[in-house]
């Protein structure tokens, strides 16, 4: 790699641990339906009054209550842009979250589909897996 042994050292560690920032929210596809995937955050939750569906790697697929619509939702995530109260990195949040709702809106290659998913609910204070 290099023929100084702290260059090479550096060189290693940097093509190891420099990872592209990722979004804080963005579409995953799978075959031809895509799913939001974002960072969970507390005030996203209290403000749209959405779940978390935690995944693996520390991001999250978003549920919601059934009565609450696509337009309900991106509504909600639009007005509390205008919150500057808002942390930046929330601020960063919404808007990436909102600007992919609209797109989807307003494309005319997608159709916005409400889905629903299972959920298992503890009641102990811990999860325990269902046999």
């Amino acid at each position: 790699m290099d023929s100084d042994l702290s260059r090479a050292v550096v060189r290693l560690t940097r093509s190891r641990t420099a990872r592209p920032r990722r979004a804080s929210a963005e579409l995953t596809q799978f075959g031809k339906y895509s799913v939001i995937v974002l960072s969970p955050t507390r005030a996203l939750a209290q403000r749209t009054g959405i779940e978390f569906v935690p995944l693996p790697d520390g991001r999250a697929l978003i549920s919601f209550p059934k009565q609450t619509t696509i337009a309900e939702f991106e509504l909600t995530v639009s007005d509390a842009l205008a919150d500057a109260s808002l942390s930046a990195a929330d601020q960063l949040l919404f808007q990436e979250l909102a600007d992919i709702l609209k797109s989807a809106r307003r494309s005319t290659d997608v159709t916005l589909l409400q889905r629903s998913i299972i959920v298992f609910e503890s009641h102990k204070g811990h999860t325990k897996r269902p046999r």
